[in-house]
């Protein structure tokens, strides 16, 4: 083994084989283990939406009661909306198939882009109010340190899910568990302690609130409680994560998905609720420099009769697993970014590449652009939690209203085939006006204080996207062309690879499933060399991504999609009375898995030359190289650095 690939076997793990039916078993994910990897960027939120919430009262708290009601009732109505997604899309894909599938590809692009901001955006800020509430524990002489601990962070988040997502959950999982298990002790020690004042808080509510609308009105009690609620919508961001990402569960996936919805739903509801109602009881008011929840927590602790240093020592552990939490809700930007990226992938609006998956079966390349994207993010807003806060929550209810738009669309359709379509309409309605009604308040609020920079930022992905997509549309219909020039004078040959003679000349092609291109390659190789070659050798590498990997029934589809490509050039040859026969292999490397067919080939076959098709663009440019995989010109590289021959026959599309 070289020393690079010892150090990368120790920095991500060894590599694991995608063929093996108890790899994938090995690296999904249990109920429990998504709630934590996939739930906590919802629970994290309980650490900011509801003093954002609270604080946007201003003195008229007793509005405070409807708003912990509301926000647990929002948490489940979004949660149950989001079970339909799950059971109309097994394989993941959450707001971005809904809005793709039942309001149409562009709803789908705009929702998918969303999405990648949107976790972008996760993993900064949640690294930067991380590092926030950490550095609130240390010497203001330390300060100066915290910038670098952000950037140090982000890099130990990505090597973690370059190693695996079940490996990044399990480091993570204790933080996530002492979080859940303090606050839960915390909202029920703090509310027990007060008991007494619960059922005269009702009344007082009630009473309070009618003296508030008689002197100012019902319609400025509507639109204070409206723009409280709204302006806490950060509450409910990370509840997309389950649907987004269901292709990670463990079978049934619907069930494990549905249940993983549950304990986020539960756990958020009680944690932002609790909270919320804690403020009212401990009567919390805004100290400088502190959370409400360092206020409200440390009185709640200061009554449990602790020496000093142990109630300061408490405190620091509560809000030191705030902050530890707000890092695991970044891992789930890397964990659901990567998957939206690989979806709209294979609809052609980004670079295929990031299908691709890594020897650790991860999204290699989507963790990488949303570490960097995320650090750029971070240089750019020097880590303020207060912009990048508004810049965010736009974009979680875009998709949001999208995908809730696309449900209610999709039941009216079917009311006609689905008993219960009444029911599912109406909760995907309810849920659309409370997520639109919150988009529409925040960006009106929040526009001018940064909420056009997401906006503006979105646009351009969009912008992007759409670029891309032209570009392989054209390529496609191109490539149709060539294909149905031969379609009609070739019969497919479904027999089983035969051995032919090693001591004739020998044709190896590097094919895909891109018929039309490998035809134009033997064309040109017959034109060149009439008569030389005696023996035609067809390879293709079954690419295993991210979307074949889905299950074992995809990955033989795929297998069954590269053996009927090779047996198709077969049939080419022999109807040509060409002696031919083909390998093929599969693996997530597609030049590793070739590299190893063709020494295999060549070491049977001594007397051969490799070919292999490069599409050329009238217009080339590092931008038209980037959108095209290079593996002509890889394998080309390797075999002359071993004095073996290959030659690249252009083809041109444009």
């Amino acid at each position: 083994m070289s020393p690079p690939t010892k150090l990368r076997e120790i920095l991500l793990g060894k590599s694991l084989d995608p063929l093996n039916p108890a790899t994938r078993h090995s690296i999904v994910l249990v109920a429990f283990l998504a709630w934590i990897g996939l739930g906590a960027d919802g629970l994290s939120s309980s650490c900011y939406g509801p003093e954002e919430a609270f604080l946007a009262l201003g003195t008229h708290t007793q509005l405070g009661l409807y708003l912990a009601l509301a926000t647990a009732l929002t948490v489940f109505v979004i949660a149950l909306a989001y079970n339909q997604v799950i059971d109309l899309f097994p394989s993941g894909g959450g707001g971005y198939k809904v809005a793709t599938r039942l309001l149409g590809p562009h709803a789908g692009l705009v929702s998918g882009a969303a999405l990648i901001v949107d976790y972008v955006l996760t993993i900064a800020i949640s690294v930067a109010s991380g590092a926030d509430a950490l550095f609130s524990l240390l010497p203001l002489a330390l300060q100066n340190l915290k910038f670098g601990s952000e950037i140090a962070l982000l890099i130990l988040l990505i090597a973690l899910n370059l190693r695996g997502m079940k490996e990044s959950i399990k480091l993570l999982l204790p933080i996530f568990i002492g979080f859940f298990l303090t606050h839960t002790l915390l909202i029920g020690y703090g509310i027990s302690v007060h008991a007494e004042g619960l059922p005269a808080l009702i009344p007082a509510t009630l009473s309070e609130t009618s003296s508030l609308a008689h002197e100012t009105g019902w319609m400025f009690v509507a639109a204070l409680f409206l723009r409280a609620y709204s302006l806490g919508g950060g509450t409910y961001t990370g509840i997309e994560a389950v649907s987004n990402n269901v292709n990670m569960l463990s079978e049934p996936r619907a069930r494990t998905g549905k249940l993983t919805m549950l304990y986020m739903a539960m756990s958020l509801a009680f944690t932002a609720g609790g909270i919320i109602v804690l403020y009212l009881l401990w009567q919390a008011q805004h100290v400088e420099g502190q959370t409400l929840n360092a206020v409200t927590f440390k009185a709640i602790i200061d009554t449990l009769a602790m020496p000093d240093w142990a109630s300061s020592s408490t405190l620091a552990l509560v809000l030191a697993l705030e902050a530890g939490l707000l890092l695991v809700a970044a891992n789930t930007g890397f964990l659901g970014g990567p998957a939206v990226m690989a979806n709209m992938a294979a609809d052609s609006w980004i670079p295929r590449q990031f299908r691709q998956l890594s020897s650790r079966l991860v999204t290699q390349n989507g963790i990488l652009v949303m570490g960097i994207a995320a650090l750029l993010i971070l240089l750019w807003s020097k880590g303020s939690v207060t912009l990048l806060v508004v810049l965010y929550s736009i974009n979680v209810f875009l998709t949001f209203s999208l995908s809730l738009l696309g449900l209610s669309v999709h039941w009216w359709r079917e009311r006609r085939g689905v008993r219960t379509w009444k029911r599912k309409l109406s909760l995907s309605l309810l849920g659309l006006s409370v997520t639109a009604s919150i988009l529409l308040v925040t960006v009106v609020e929040k526009f001018s204080d940064g909420g056009w920079v997401t906006l503006l930022i979105t646009g351009l992905v969009v912008g992007f996207c759409l670029s891309i997509h032209k570009h392989y549309a054209e390529t496609k219909a191109k490539l149709r062309e060539a294909e149905k020039l031969f379609s009609q004078s070739v019969r497919i040959d479904p027999g089983l690879p035969k051995k032919l003679d090693p001591e004739l000349p020998t044709a190896i092609f590097l094919v895909d499933e891109h018929r039309g291109v490998g035809i134009h390659t033997i064309m040109w190789v017959l034109r060149l060399f009439p008569g030389h070659f005696k023996n035609f050798v067809f390879l293709s590498a079954g690419e295993v991504d991210s979307q074949s990997y889905d299950s074992d029934a995809t990955i033989r589809t795929m297998q069954f999609k590269t053996e009927n490509a090779l047996c198709y050039y077969a049939g080419f040859c022999r109807s040509h009375d060409l002696q031919a026969t083909w390998r093929m292999a599969h693996g997530t490397d597609p030049v590793a898995v070739l590299d190893d067919l063709i020494q295999e080939v060549i070491a049977e076959y001594p007397n051969s030359v490799c070919f292999a098709a490069k599409l050329i663009f009238a217009s080339d440019s590092l931008w038209v190289r980037w959108l095209h995989n290079q593996t002509a010109l890889t394998m080309q590289r390797r075999l002359h650095l071993r004095g073996q021959q290959m030659v690249i026959l252009p083809m041109k599309v444009s």
